[in-house]
């Protein structure tokens, strides 16, 4: 029995090993940190986060002092024996992880679902794919992008299921393996996080179910960079309400360089590492 665990441990350990070359080589990792730049250089963009900022940052800031009252200390205790002198950090990360789930999970519920929305269409306008934003809203005249999104035809942004809250319980337990199971905590979370940013586009494509798992799975390196990067960003719950938009505005991005058809094999855009020293 402990042969047979050993050795699908190290099938795990073989198969994210390259799924990480693969993230690394085709640079998508970087699509969160254009999302920032682009953001900041269009102030059209502002409008939805800071409609929602007085609420959302009422809500994290809330979320994260609970959390640090009643579970720092808990589980530092527990990781003393796992992490020795590293408890103590290692902790206070599990700690905000889980906060920032927490508030990922009711903000993305009840507050900035449709802000995110809007943000993924105004940026898609801003790059010229007006056909494919017409084909999940109405369209009007308007100076900016922003201005000109109309009505919704659908909400697509999937809200947090059980299933994703539970995947998500499984994967805690990495965290009291020191370093390393930290690492595997963010790359398993950002594997799940990188498709779910596309849900959106998935929908604009009017893909259905099986056209969506070929497209991820083909790219399936490029998303887990993605969704690695962004995870990370939004690792703080003070500061993920903003970098949940500018990863939205990343992610938007990227789905307009794949419309442009301006992506490699790896799934993502050749000179990207240039054009992501530029702010747009």
């Amino acid at each position: 029995m402990a042969g047979k665990v050993k050795e699908v441990a190290i099938e795990e350990a073989d198969r994210l090993k390259h799924l990480t070359s693969d993230a690394a080589r085709s640079g998508a990792y970087l699509y969160p940190i254009r999302g920032i730049a682009y953001f900041l250089s269009h102030k059209s963009l502002w409008k939805p986060l800071t409609s929602k900022l007085a609420p959302t940052m009422t809500l994290g800031v809330g979320i994260t002092t609970f959390m640090f009252v009643f579970t720092y200390i808990p589980q530092a205790a527990v990781m003393a024996f796992t992490s020795g002198p590293l408890a103590a950090i290692s902790a206070a990360l599990l700690v905000l992880s889980e906060s920032s789930t927490l508030f990922t999970l009711l903000s993305k519920t009840f507050l900035i679902d449709d802000a995110l929305i809007d943000t993924f269409d105004a940026v898609l306008l801003s790059k010229n794919t007006t056909d494919l934003v017409s084909e999940g809203r109405q369209i009007k005249a308007g100076g900016d992008p922003m201005a000109k999104l109309g009505k919704l035809v659908k909400k697509p942004f999937a809200k947090f299921t059980p299933t994703a809250i539970i995947r998500y319980l499984m994967y805690l337990p990495l965290n009291f393996i020191p370093v390393v199971g930290t690492v595997m905590f963010v790359l398993l979370q950002g594997k799940r996080t990188g498709p779910v940013a596309h849900s959106r586009y998935f929908q604009l494509k009017r893909w259905n179910k099986e056209q969506q798992e070929k497209h991820v799975e083909q790219y399936r390196g490029a998303y887990t960079g993605f969704g690695v990067s962004a995870v990370l960003l939004e690792l703080v719950p003070l500061a993920s309400i903003f970098f949940a938009f500018t990863n939205t505005a990343g992610a938007a991005l990227w789905a307009a360089d794949i419309e442009k058809q301006h992506i490699t094999k790896e799934g993502t855009a050749p000179r990207l590492r240039g054009q992501a020293r530029k702010a747009e």
